[in-house]
């Protein structure tokens, strides 16, 4: 499985769809089915029966599923791909129309053969 471009926690603007000009900030990533959920984006709505926990019910508004194709990085107000590469040993994710780092990439496989 390769690795997502996009991370949790990186702001996103929604380029196609829609949600087409939408910008948010990605609360979850799910790397099965390429997907999103960002925040203020593609918003559902969900009727919750009363239960034990929701001792009220009724219609809940929340945050749903969006393809990780259909957005693109913000990184400093610019739009822009990603693309890795390696500095100093360090696997990094940079923007491509700026050419900038934007973080480093740590490896859970040698994290957890350190161990």
């Amino acid at each position: 499985m390769a690795s997502m471009k996009i991370k949790k926690g990186d702001n996103v603007v929604v380029i196609a769809g829609r949600y087409t000009n939408q910008e948010g900030k990605v609360i979850a990533v799910n790397k099965k089915d390429n997907s999103l959920i960002v925040e203020g984006v593609n918003m559902v709505t969900k009727h919750a029966k009363p239960s034990m926990a929701n001792q009220q019910g009724g219609i809940i508004q929340k945050e749903g599923k969006i393809d990780a194709s259909n957005v693109m990085l913000m990184h400093n107000g610019v739009r822009t791909r990603v693309g890795f590469r390696v500095e100093d040993g360090k696997k990094v994710r940079y923007a491509k129309k700026t050419g900038e780092v934007i973080d480093t990439v740590i490896d859970k496989k040698k994290v957890r053969e350190s161990k």
